[in-house]
């Protein structure tokens, strides 16, 4: 039966706490709810209160118990509500998960997961639609992941619960429910670090990730342009080598992301693009962003989140061009 991301997510934890008795999973209304989005539905219920613990809400005290948690020995996987309550715990993933390994001198690590949804497209609050990728993927040592489908949410999280070192797990909430497919069951993990070209292509390479990878893909659907579709999936590290040789391939690039235009993680594969093969480039690189304004409330959302006319745009626009 095709599956969720929210069921994925479910599925991953299940089988991560059925595999290894150190993964314990806490967070505020994980347990007794099993979270606002339902994502640990059930999982107090089978595997008992010590496991899958409410927390006060306080998401430092959340962080900086993953923190210690996991230097003594056990997998933690803590729930921050939403992405846009992180800056509490930005702290203990700054000062201590990300530099636990360089400051004991490999004597010492933080294997835990940071879970957050992040962006915006379900009409919530102040502080629950923020796309902040960029400020976490310039951490050292802190992973940052980014699923965009059921089957990779599944096996990326796995793959963070079973990694040495801390990873922030960001969840795209405007597909939470959306996009359905296959999830096999049993034990599969995607590896992080590396990109996903979702659709090849000889035109142009459109890079994007989460929730964002749909509105790209529904975008390239409709035009008349061989486009190559790259998802990142992680962050940090990012997959250098797949971009790289996809722009080198097509010598034209538009990036794609929610998260504000300026400092965004789009000015960063652009720079990596001019690093590397500046000289391949038929066409001036091209990004399609949110706006460099908080996250507007209700409707307002409609015009801050990149949609595909918007990004089909800037494809022709680039793919167009000749100098």
């Amino acid at each position: 039966m095709p599956e969720t991301i929210i069921n994925a997510i479910n599925m991953a934890l299940s089988e991560e706490m059925e595999r290894d008795d150190r993964v314990v999973v806490f967070g505020e209304d994980v347990a007794e709810t099993g979270g606002v989005f339902r994502a640990t539905e059930g999982l107090k219920d089978r595997f008992g209160g010590t496991r899958v613990v409410d927390t006060p809400l306080s998401e430092i005290a959340i962080a900086g118990g993953a923190v210690g948690l996991a230097v003594f020995g056990l997998r933690p996987v803590a729930e921050i509500q939403f992405s846009g309550f992180l800056p509490p715990a930005f702290d203990q993933l700054v000062t201590h998960a990300s530099r636990m390994r360089w400051r004991t001198r490999g004597e010492w690590s933080a294997p835990l997961v940071v879970r957050t949804p992040y962006g915006a497209g379900i009409r919530a609050l102040e502080h629950h639609s923020e796309s902040l990728e960029g400020a976490y993927a310039h951490i050292p040592g802190l992973k940052v992941v980014i699923p965009s489908t059921p089957y990779d949410t599944k096996g990326l999280l796995k793959a963070s619960i079973r990694d040495p070192d801390p990873v922030l797990f960001m969840e795209p909430k405007h597909v939470y429910r959306s996009i359905r497919e296959e999830v096999p069951d049993g034990d599969y993990q995607v590896p992080i670090g590396e990109a996903a070209v979702r659709r090849e292509g000889e035109d142009v390479t459109v890079i994007s990730w989460g929730a964002m990878m749909q509105q790209t893909l529904e975008a390239v659907s409709e035009l008349d342009v061989d486009a190559e579709v790259i998802d990142l999936r992680t962050i940090s590290p990012m997959d250098r080598e797949t971009v790289v040789e996809s722009v080198r391939k097509t010598g034209r690039c538009v990036v794609v992301h929610e998260a504000p235009k300026s400092g965004g993680w789009g000015s960063e594969i652009i720079a990596t693009i001019n690093d590397e093969v500046l000289m391949y480039l038929e066409a001036p690189i091209e990004r399609v962003t949110g706006f460099d304004i908080p996250v507007p409330l209700l409707s307002m959302e409609d015009y801050y989140i990149p949609h595909p006319p918007r990004i089909a745009e800037a494809i022709e626009r680039v793919a167009g061009y000749d100098a």
